[in-house]
């Protein structure tokens, strides 16, 4: 007598949302970091998303490190755990959130062959208008290699 198999069921949400994530971290809140950037930068304008710090990987990054993403279908940020340590200064974490928060504001843009541009022009104009852009990108460059192996 054969046995009736398990119907593997295909998750309704996508995955991002089947985790639990924690928004406090060990030295940063990532809740109050980002309703700071809204209300400075956005002037409230972002609803419904959520941010939160990305899982602990088993090995650390080799080459480079993506510092946060987001997913705009999730409405969901997240921020590399390993930012959550005490020499990361808070206004380096919050460049990070507002580059992050600043995809979903600044509409995508298409090169002539149909390809994808996140960080064109007009992102990086608005980018610059971080108050302490310059230092953040000056900090990212010194301490890089801090978070790699």
């Amino acid at each position: 007598m054969a046995t009736r198999k398990r119907k593997v069921l295909a998750p309704k949400l996508p995955m991002q949302r089947q985790f639990s994530f924690a928004e406090k971290g060990r030295f940063f809140d990532l809740g109050a970091i980002f309703d700071k950037i809204n209300a400075k930068y956005f002037r409230n304008r972002l609803r419904g998303y959520s941010i939160v710090w990305g899982r602990k990987r088993k090995q650390r990054p080799k080459t480079y490190m993506v510092f946060g993403t987001i997913q705009e279908e999730d409405k969901i940020i997240r921020i590399h755990p390993l930012l959550d340590r005490a020499f990361v200064p808070t206004w380096f974490l919050e460049y990070v959130v507002y580059h992050e928060m600043l995809h979903a504001m600044v509409p995508d843009e298409y090169d002539e062959n149909g390809r994808r541009l996140v960080h064109h022009d007009k992102f990086l104009e608005k980018e610059r208008r971080f108050h302490w852009f310059r230092r953040a990108k000056n900090w990212e460059q010194e301490n890089l290699a801090r978070f790699l192996q």
